[in-house]
């Protein structure tokens, strides 16, 4: 008997631990509230009705110079596009600095003039529920992609779907993406 229970209990176990992890639901990108490099709450609905392109970057990547193309499709589609970089050290601590210093390498060595926001964590235990809502085919009703390295990217339509990720190697200027818009 004392050996039945025990593997009943197994049992229910092995089924506890093999079900499908689900997220909570998050109706929309424009649920979420961010804050900038410096400080600041903002909404993401701010941006409906443009489309959004979301970057996860990092200072000192071999993708970091992916910084000037970003800032080119920024000044060349700025008028319906709006680029938003999430600083994030989850791929070889490649983005180990302070809000401030983010801020003044991406200006100093970049121009970047585009939407900075404050460093999260793209991966992982710690994932913020942004990226989550990103990569979850379940929670965004299109995408199931997650960053794999620094400077992947989300594109966003108008209406707040996820339209398509791009992984690192694509670059912003490529016709994969400019075709999009």
């Amino acid at each position: 008997m004392k050996k039945i229970l025990l593997a009943l209990i197994a049992f229910a176990f092995v089924q506890q631990a093999h079900k499908p992890v689900t997220l909570p639901a998050q109706g929309s990108i424009y649920d979420f509230k961010m804050k900038t490099l410096e400080g600041k709450e903002m909404s993401l609905s701010k941006f409906k009705g443009k489309k959004m392109l979301l970057i996860n970057v990092a200072s000192q990547c071999g993708f970091t110079k992916q910084y000037e193309n970003l800032q080119k499709l920024h000044e060349q589609y700025g008028n319906k596009l709006v680029l938003i970089g999430f600083p994030a050290n989850n791929f070889g601590g490649q983005e180990p600095g302070s809000s401030k210093e983010i801020s003044e390498f991406c200006k100093k060595n970049y121009g970047v003039t585009f939407q900075m926001m404050e460093k999260i964590s793209v991966k992982g235990d710690d994932m913020h529920p942004l990226y989550k809502w990103l990569s979850s085919k379940e929670m965004n009703g299109n995408v199931g992609d997650a960053p794999s390295w620094n400077f992947c990217k989300y594109l966003i339509d108008e209406n707040g779907k996820v339209i398509k990720f791009f992984p690192s190697r694509v670059d912003p200027l490529s016709k994969d993406i400019t075709d999009l818009l």
